[in-house]
């Protein structure tokens, strides 16, 4: 298929684009294709080159339409990536490796540097250890520098070494945020030769909630680090052309009803739908309706509906918001060029056709919470109350849930079911003006009926951007919100990351003495199970006017739409009516932000403050690792790596290191929270001189695989039913019969030179882009895992790590075959004839029985994939192909 360059001209400006729109002349009807697979079509016709992308890869994309599915594997070349500091700072630590690396293997480090563009925000780090105080923010931010300053330093050696490497320093804004509102562009453009091409801005970004920028009618999503990785040394990102699901939106919010209701809604929808691994494209009416704000909380939640991306195409609402936050040619260039390439949606052009659709109707949306443990578990508001007397009943708390149970030195008392963390935080809902603007008046209203924040919640508001704090200032609301506690305490992702910090001494006491069923509310999109913090049992994810609303009430024991938040001066009944904002209200104070505020602040986004500057910066090409760092290793994946490949060994006679349920996690496997004094991470840090206030998170020490190794399966709530009676991180050891530390139980099979496996239920790895979890997997022994199904980015990571990915066939579970984490598995044909989706048969031994044998497909799904594994992972296959 020809590829047909044409022109277009823009301010005296000429760009050269590949026109989709000729394909039609060539016999491809491309034009009902979804939005989003034309920008996956434009991507594969610029790149054509008949090896990697091919006539036949561009032909598959049209013969989609046919069935609106196809089985064909393509290669996609995003324009930049996108990484936070959590996930950034072990991507530049493997890159710093592959460089000694490449000098081993005699060829030149330089040529380990990225080849798109790379952006990195430091926003995970920043944690609420002050809070509802005009001092928070100053405080947190000094502590946050003096915890990561050695992490730091390295970044700002990165920053020097790699070409094409922005960093954006820490109390800027959180990554999704400032990507939305000023790193992304709507086109990108390159000059190469005299000639300025111009194409999609697309990328992938270590965060599996980059897909918040698919509201601006950019198309990324979350990878691995290891993927994100090979994709900044110019490998494509493999995938199979998706199925695009249509979701069809009508009608208009009802008053009072909020985007995080709405996307609270679709994330049940689309999660009961069933998504995985497909993209999900919004259409219809209402999208009139719905701000470019409100789009990117949709999209941002994503990972939580379980598509690989939430998909709104560019029209005139993206040129609006583009116009507002100070990007006006950018604007100019994006309507140009989507008009040219069949890009622009338009409300009178037919809809595009979709592998299958939902619909919404947006009038029939309410007030809603999602929780205790998944984001996709919506209890509307009325239901709160019946939610938590079930979930108190579960928990034998019931019976004594009017106990009250006094805090030492203090004048309150505990219950169960109390709020103790109450958060206006992370990227979903704080780049909508709309919410935040209704949490101020919420607590603008309250405080005129005389209401205050219970004195037990620890409430904070951490913006996504500088932006936020200087609108809610221009409309007068942040002097409510800080009367209230929701003072600033940092630019970042904090509560929702579990960087929540510590609760009051006093309160962490009576908590633990009386085993309270204690929760949280938080404007977030993750709560699961020991994400937040250790001691909330139950974690609600709300709109921030609703999380100001339950800072109020103080127990989410309630139904806030009949029963009072509270009373006045008067002691008369305050309902949450009284205080709730109409939309005028809400429309009338967003109308104060305009593009001067964005131009403002993204001014010196790149400078930092005078502590950040005051870093040194080492200025070598490859990294002096420091042997007694506790953040920064030089991690051992290349070790003993040679140009040759050697063979893939199979798996015989594996042990289960642990036997797990369904809708396990990545922060199951690899958690970002606490670091627990007496788990073999924190036995770790003591050894090696760290005092247990200066641990600081699991994610800010990512760059250290000796901590990472002892923290994978370390997270507190999860459960191996191999100790059925024990909850966190251990297992039995077979066949001694010893309960360990999942940790130290690894290293004694080491030693035993044992192979292990893990098996486990339906949606393995779903949640966060966590490579950490296939790296930890990895580097405990663990060589393969037997899943019912896996979660997409976890399945590649698996792989990208040389770990292989099998999945139960149809009706056989573990619980079908009895199992109890004490046979043996073997798995063969690994060595040669390993393809794609094939089928394996795997040998289960038990010592008490005879031996039988299982089918599993193999979850590689590609060739390039195969690739990777066969290379012993995708960093491995990159080094060979840059040394040669």
């Amino acid at each position: 298929m020809q590829s047909i360059k044409k022109t277009l001209t823009l301010n005296q400006a000429t760009y050269t684009y590949f026109d989709l729109q000729a394909l039609g002349e060539q016999g491809l009807a491309i034009e009902r294709l979804p939005f989003s697979l034309k920008v996956l079509l434009e991507n594969l016709l610029r790149h054509q080159d008949g090896e990697t992308v091919t006539e036949t890869d561009i032909q598959a994309m049209a013969k989609w339409l046919d069935k609106k599915t196809i089985n064909h594997e393509i290669a996609y070349y995003p324009a930049r990536v996108l990484m936070q500091d959590f996930t950034g700072v072990p991507a530049i630590v493997d890159l710093a490796a592959m460089r000694d690396a490449m000098q081993q293997l005699g060829g030149d480090a330089n040529k380990i540097n990225p080849l798109c563009p790379v952006d990195l925000v430091i926003d995970h780090s920043v944690q609420v250890d002050a809070f509802a105080s005009q001092k928070a923010f100053g405080i947190n931010v000094k502590v946050e520098m003096n915890r990561n300053h050695e992490r730091y330093e390295f970044l700002r050696w990165g920053q020097k070494a790699f070409d094409n490497f922005r960093v954006v320093p820490p109390g800027t804004g959180i990554c999704h945020q400032v990507n939305l509102e000023y790193l992304a562009k709507g086109v990108w453009s390159k000059t190469v030769d005299g000639e300025t091409f111009v194409y999609p801005d697309t990328l992938v970004g270590t965060d599996s909630h980059t897909t918040m920028i698919n509201g601006l009618g950019v198309l990324g999503w979350g990878v691995g680090g290891i993927e994100a990785e090979a994709a900044m040394l110019g490998q494509p990102i493999s995938m199979l052309i998706p199925d695009v699901i249509g979701f069809r939106v009508s009608g208009k919010l009802p008053e009072g009803v909020t985007a995080t209701d709405l996307v609270l809604t679709v994330t049940e929808m689309l999660r009961a739908k069933g998504v995985v691994g497909k993209f999900v494209e919004f259409y219809g009416a209402g999208l009139d309706e719905l701000s470019l704000a409100d789009r990117a909380t949709i999209a941002n939640m994503a990972p939580e509906y379980g598509a690989t991306c939430g998909f709104f195409p560019v029209d005139q609402e993206t040129i609006r918001y583009l116009n507002l936050t100070g990007r006006d040619e950018e604007a100019k260039l994006v309507e140009a060029y989507t008009k040219a390439q069949g890009l622009w949606r338009d409300a009178n052009a037919p809809d595009p056709e979709f592998t299958d659709v939902l619909q919404l109707d947006l009038s029939t949306v309410q007030p809603s919470l999602a929780g205790p443990k998944r984001p996709q578990d919506r209890v509307v508001l009325s239901g709160m109350r019946d939610a938590l007397s079930g979930l108190l009943s579960d928990a034998d708390k019931m019976a004594d849930v009017d106990t009250a149970y006094p805090v030492q030195g203090e004048d309150f008392s505990l219950h169960h079911g109390d709020v103790v963390i109450a958060a206006i935080t992370s990227c979903t809902n704080t780049s909508n003006p709309s919410v935040l603007m209704a949490a101020g008046l919420v607590a603008k209203k309250a405080l005129e009926k005389g209401l205050q924040r219970k004195p037990w919640v620890k409430s904070s508001l951490a913006p996504g951007s500088k932006v936020v704090t200087e609108y809610l200032e221009k409309a007068g609301l942040q002097t409510y919100l800080d009367q209230l506690g929701f003072n600033l305490v940092g630019y970042g992702c904090t509560t929702c990351i579990g960087n929540s910090g510590p609760l009051p001494e006093e309160i962490t006491k009576t908590i633990q003495d009386n085993e309270l069923y204690t929760t949280s509310v938080l404007s977030g999109n993750r709560n699961f199970e020991g994400r937040v913090h250790p001691l909330t049992k139950a974690n609600w994810l709300a709109s921030p006017p609703l999380v100001v609303a339950f800072a109020l009430a103080g127990n989410t024991h309630i139904d806030l739409s009949k029963e009072p938040i509270g009373h006045d001066e008067n002691g008369d009944a305050v309902f949450l009516k009284d205080i709730w904002p109409s939309n005028k209200e809400v429309a009338d104070a967003v109308a104060m932000v305009n593009g001067e505020m964005f131009k403002t602040q993204y001014a010196n986004v790149f400078d930092g403050d005078a502590d950040w500057r005051a870093i040194p910066v080492s200025e070598s090409e490859t990294y002096a690792w420091q042997d007694n760092s506790t953040y920064v290793k030089n991690p051992p994946y290349f070790t003993g790596l040679t140009r040759d490949l050697s063979s893939i060994e199979d798996v015989k006679s594996a042990r289960v290191l642990a036997l797990l349920g369904d809708s396990v996690t990545t922060d199951h496997i690899s958690p970002a929270g606490v670091i627990k004094a007496d788990s073999p991470a924190g036995k770790y840090l003591q050894e090696n001189g760290v005092a247990a206030k200066d641990f600081n998170s699991y994610g800010s020490r990512r760059g250290n695989h000796d901590i990472m190794m002892r923290g994978t399966f370390a997270n507190i709530r999860i459960r191996n039913e191999m100790v059925p009676d024990v909850e966190g991180g251990f297992t039995q050891h077979i066949p001694s019969g010893d309960t360990l530390a999942i940790y130290d139980a690894a290293m004694r099979y080491a030693k035993e030179e044992t192979p292990l496996v893990v098996i486990a239920g339906k949606d393995y790895g779903m949640g966060s882009s966590r490579d950490w979890a296939a790296k930890g997997t990895r580097l405990l022994g663990v060589k393969a895992v037997i899943a019912e199904s896996y979660e997409r980015i976890h399945r590649s990571n698996l792989i990208g790590m040389g770990v292989l990915p099998l999945e139960f066939t149809e009706g056989v579970t573990r619980k079908t075959l009895k199992l109890d984490g004490s046979e043996r598995f073997t798995v063969t044909g690994l060595a040669k004839d390993l393809k794609p989706g094939m089928i394996f048969s795997v040998l289960i031994e038990r010592d008490d029985a005879e031996a039988e044998t299982i089918q599993c497909r193999c979850r590689i799904d590609t060739e390039n994939e195969l690739r990777y594994f066969n290379n012993g992972g995708i960093l491995q296959k990159v080094l060979r192909d840059l040394a040669i």
